[in-house]
C-alpha cells in the first residue's frame, strides 16, 4: 500500500502545482473559491489553540502560506511551519512571507519529513479524491491522521467535505466524507477529546482532536 500511498501524493503535487501555475497566489491557486471561505476554515481549525499560550504548528498542505495571515491576525505568540508536496507552492509562500522570523516553509515528498510541533493542521488535503477508490483514498485519510496524531504534541485538526451536501453540486472526483464515522474513528483511536464541527457555512466539517 506504500506504492499507492506514493503515487496519491505524487497525483496531489501535480494537480495542485497546475492550480498555482494557473491561478497564481489566489484561493483558486489552491482550488478555493474565494478568501472568505480559506478563513471561515482558518478559523474553524484555530479553534484548537490555546489563545493564551505559545504554540507551534504544523500546517500540512500548506499551499502558499495564507493561514499565516490568519495567525497574524488572531495569535501573537506562535511559530508556523507550513509544508507542501509542491516546490511551487512552497516557492511563493517563501516570497510572501520572508520577512517573518516566525514562519518558515518546506518541500515534502513525503509526509513522514514532518518534524513535531504542539499542533498540526490540514485544510483540504482529503479532498480531491481523482479518480481513486473509496478504499484507497480512506487508506490515504487514515495513514495521513495517524502521523498528524504522531507529529502533535497537544492535538491536531483537519477538514474535510461532508456527505450532507447538496447533491447536484458534489462532484465525482471529489470525497464527501460521512462526518459521524470520521468522528467515531479519532475517537476511538486518538483521543477521548474529539470535537465535530459542522454548524458554519461551508459544505463540510472540521475535526478537533485533543490530547
Amino acid at each position: 500500500m506504500d506504492e499507492i500511498l506514493q503515487e496519491i501524493l505524487g497525483n496531489i503535487e501535480k494537480y495542485y502545482t497546475d492550480k498555482i501555475k494557473k491561478y497564481g497566489v489566489t484561493p483558486k491557486g489552491v482550488d478555493w473559491k474565494d478568501e472568505k471561505g480559506q478563513f471561515i476554515r482558518f478559523e474553524q481549525l484555530s479553534k484548537i489553540f490555546d489563545m493564551n499560550e505559545t504554540f507551534s504548528v504544523a500546517d500540512i498542505g500548506c499551499g502558499y502560506g495564507k493561514f499565516v495571515d490568519f495567525l497574524d491576525k488572531n495569535f501573537s505568540n506562535y511559530t508556523y511551519f507550513g509544508y507542501d508536496l509542491s516546490s511551487e507552492m512552497v516557492s511563493k509562500a517563501m516570497e510572501l512571507y520572508s520577512n517573518k522570523q516566525n514562519v518558515f516553509f518546506r518541500h515534502i515528498s513525503s509526509l513522514k519529513e514532518i518534524d513535531q510541533a504542539d499542533y498540526v493542521v490540514a485544510s483540504g488535503i482529503f479532498n480531491v479524491k481523482l479518480h481513486y477508490s473509496e478504499a484507497e483514498w480512506l487508506f490515504y485519510i487514515f495513514t495521513t491522521l495517524e502521523l498528524m496524531n504522531k507529529k502533535s504534541i497537544k492535538g491536531f485538526a483537519f477538514n474535510m467535505l461532508t456527505k450532507y451536501s447538496d447533491r447536484e453540486y458534489m462532484k465525482e472526483y471529489l470525497y464527501y466524507a460521512d462526518p459521524l464515522f470520521i468522528f467515531d474513528y479519532c475517537k476511538r483511536n486518538f483521543s477521548k477529546k474529539v470535537a465535530l464541527i459542522h454548524d458554519y457555512e461551508l459544505y463540510e466539517f472540521t475535526i478537533l482532536v485533543r490530547k
